[in-house]
């Protein structure tokens, strides 16, 4: 498969990316992911994209586009990848597109997970993650705790609540999504890719999307 993961900050993309790539062997890729990994690997591009991250300013489209080139034809890319998080504005889809004519890629769709704002706040107050960065556990005070102790089970370091995910951090992320974001809705409603998914039940809305790449 070949699909982009839309939706809010806590909409699920990153679970529900993780469960579609366990169906046929697709790969998971977020901008994140792929910066870190060329800073990692030492890249020509990845000492650009390094200078920029040491400086907490935000990595310019026309480097993220160069690494994203370069990751789309990596080997493990053939049986097929889930955008997670990517594109966020208009100007990254714009050249998204450009670079997948460019790479012969034909996207299978375009999903968007749906979630009412109330279930999105829920879920991200509720979140902890695990403070070892080697590890960094993801849990749920509600559906996925921790220890009773508060630490990870994993690694046994403390789980702690992330400064952006409060109410207030998340309020914030929301109303940015909602700006830079949201209008990926209608670029790709126009393209005639997007395909509209609820995502209350990560399990339930893979089965739906797996529908949806067999028809």
């Amino acid at each position: 498969m070949k699909i982009i993961i839309l939706g809010a900050p806590g909409a699920g993309k990153g679970t529900v990316a993780k469960l579609l790539c366990g169906l046929d062997g697709s790969i998971q890729i977020s901008t994140g992911d792929i910066l870190r990994a060329a800073v990692r690997a030492g890249t020509e591009l990845g000492k650009k994209a390094k200078g920029f991250m040491d400086r907490g300013d935000l990595v310019p489209d026309t480097l993220i586009m160069d690494i994203m080139e370069a990751r789309l034809q990596e080997p493990d890319c053939e049986k097929g990848f889930i955008l997670d998080g990517f594109p966020r504005t208009i100007n990254q889809a714009e050249e998204l597109k450009d670079l997948c004519k460019k790479l012969n890629i034909k996207l299978d769709f375009v999903v968007n997970l749906e979630v009412p704002r109330d279930v999105i706040l829920d879920r991200l107050t509720t979140r902890r993650t695990c403070s070892n960065p080697e590890c960094q556990e993801i849990y749920n005070i509600k559906s996925n705790p921790p220890t009773a102790d508060g630490k990870c089970k994993k690694c046994g370091s403390a789980v702690i609540q992330r400064d952006d995910e409060t109410e207030e951090a998340i309020v914030y992320r929301l109303e940015t999504y909602n700006e830079k974001t949201a209008p990926l809705i209608g670029f790709y409603e126009n393209e005639g890719l997007l395909k509209k998914f609820a995502s209350i039940s990560s399990k339930e809305t893979v089965e739906e999307i797996k529908k949806s790449l067999k028809s």
